[in-house]
């Protein structure tokens, strides 16, 4: 995974520069470092790496619904 680069001092500047005062602007900054770490975020690669696994699948099961399909149509061509 990606690490995301926050700096902390900077956005405690900008929220007491808008009129906040530190200890309510800390707990901001606690809220959202909380939030950051406890979300689940995924690289595109990893993405990209999931979609392609699961196509593959949806295309095996694919084929195989077709052949067995195509079994069955002979088969059924057979008793008649």
């Amino acid at each position: 995974m990606t690490t995301i680069t926050f700096d902390t001092y900077k956005f405690i500047q900008k929220l007491k520069d808008s009129g906040i005062t530190e200890p309510q602007a800390k707990a901001i900054l606690e809220t959202v470092q909380e939030a950051h770490e406890t979300a689940d975020l995924v690289t595109k690669q990893y993405l990209a790496t999931s979609l392609a696994e699961t196509k593959l699948d949806i295309i095996r099961w694919v084929a195989g619904l077709l052949i067995a399909q195509a079994v069955i149509v002979a088969a059924l061509v057979k008793l008649l």
